[in-house]
């Protein structure tokens, strides 16, 4: 979605209707949600939060880091607003 629209946050405001479910990935390169990356998302989960959405939220990305599943913890801290 960064890539098509560049503004995340209002696609999802103008949008969330039509958004079945979302799920995480880096930009560039679809790796680990951490501040290496373009997108914030605290701010993106805080705006799906605010369209009403309560549902799961996936994390899909590549993990780079030798620890995989600290790199998905780390992730879901991210998204827990």
């Amino acid at each position: 979605m960064q890539i098509d629209e560049g503004d995340v946050i209002r696609t999802i405001r103008d949008n969330h209707a039509y958004i079945g479910h979302y799920h995480t990935a880096g930009v560039p390169g679809r790796h680990e949600i951490d501040e290496t990356q373009e997108l914030y998302y605290p701010a993106i989960m805080r705006a799906i939060l605010a369209t009403g959405f309560n549902d799961y939220v996936a994390q899909e990305f590549i993990p780079t880091a030798a620890n995989k599943l600290a790199s998905l913890s780390s992730s879901i801290d991210i998204c827990d607003v």
